[in-house]
């Protein structure tokens, strides 16, 4: 007897919707057995991880902090995913548009100038939008595969700001650390809630949600690029445009990253560093798996991821466990989600084994 899986003629419409907290639930279970592994309480486990950073009102502030760019990422990446458009590169395109919106920062050092913080905003945006359309050409033009070449336009994005912070741009007053100048007030985002570091950026992410939803659920755009993902030859024969779907998704998702990246400089850190991101682009993919493509879904799904970043903080402090232990909850999500997909999609069946 072996196992096989068989495609079910249709998927769970209920489950599809349901597996994200079936995987939520698997990922606390598993945690529990992960703490009880290392030899932590997984009461006390629990209860530093999930409960701690909420436990007052600076805490609930700084995760809406965290789950602000993962939502400006996510719900980008989302346009890309629908039409199956695979942009990989949203933490290099999240750091090309901190070194453009930041470029204005320190150029214009010293403004007063109420056009210089929209400017930075709008220099984000097609920083990572220039960023994306290197991989996007690559793929309409030669047919390479955008999966690839945006994943290794990371690496070109980190190495450049390394070489930034360490070279051109490094503040001489710095202390030898790599980093630039302090942005100006002017440069800086407003904070929206007084004693905490909750900044406008916040609202930018929630009216890029509303813009997101109206896009793929209300415009002919998204219908075409959703026709093109879920059912590519129907899109072709109806003379919706590939490359123009290809085009579309990875622009949106690199726009979307350029403006987290710069809410990141222009907001809690305040400067250009080395470490601009602790992996946003990369944890938004799981974000936007997690809450379907969906904009409702990704506002909650990127609460849940930015609750795993601060828990990982909360671990190091309190439990002595390596702050990358938020990383392995992270992938225990994704693991539990996608596993649950395949039972959604396939069904397991026993069979003889042939002589």
């Amino acid at each position: 007897m072996w196992l096989k899986f068989e495609p079910r003629p249709e998927p769970s419409r209920v489950m599809t919707y349901l597996s994200p907290l079936l995987a939520v639930g698997l990922m606390f279970l598993s945690g529990l057995i992960l703490f009880l592994i290392l030899g932590k309480s997984p009461v006390e486990g629990f209860k530093v991880f999930f409960m701690n950073p909420l436990r007052d009102s600076y805490g609930v502030a700084e995760l809406l902090l965290k789950a602000t760019p993962l939502m400006l990422c996510a719900v980008g990446l989302s346009v890309g995913f629908k039409a199956n458009v695979w942009n990989i590169g949203a933490e290099g395109q999240l750091l090309i548009g901190a070194l453009a919106g930041g470029w204005l920062a320190l150029r214009f050092e010293g403004s007063h100038s109420p056009f210089l913080l929209p400017a930075m905003i709008l220099a984000g945006a097609l920083g990572g939008m220039l960023w994306a359309a290197i991989p996007a050409f690559l793929r309409t033009r030669f047919n390479a595969n955008e999966i690839l070449t945006s994943l290794m336009l990371v690496y070109v994005a980190e190495l450049m700001v390394s070489w930034l912070v360490h070279g051109p741009w490094k503040d001489p007053d710095g202390f030898n650390f790599p980093q630039t100048k302090l942005f100006s007030a002017a440069a800086t985002l407003p904070i929206l809630l007084t004693g905490t570091r909750v900044n406008a950026a916040l609202l930018f992410a929630l009216v890029a949600l509303v813009v997101g939803w109206v896009f793929m659920n209300r415009s002919f755009m998204g219908y075409q690029m959703k026709v093109a993902g879920q059912a590519e030859f129907a899109g072709r024969y109806a003379g919706f445009s590939a490359k123009r779907s290809v085009w579309i998704g990875m622009l949106a998702g690199g726009a979307m990253a350029g403006v987290a990246g710069i809410s990141e400089v222009a907001g809690p850190i305040g400067q250009i560093t080395e470490h601009i991101s602790p992996g946003y682009g990369f944890a938004a993919m799981i974000v936007a798996f997690v809450g379907r493509l969906s904009p409702i879904g990704i506002l909650f799904s990127s609460l849940l991821m930015a609750l795993l970043y601060m828990g990982g903080e909360q671990a190091q402090q309190y439990l002595n466990l390596p702050s990358s232990i938020s990383k392995v909850f992270q992938g225990m999500l994704l693991f539990f989600l996608l596993g649950s997909d395949v039972f959604i999609n396939f069904r397991p069946r026993l069979v003889r084994r042939r002589k």
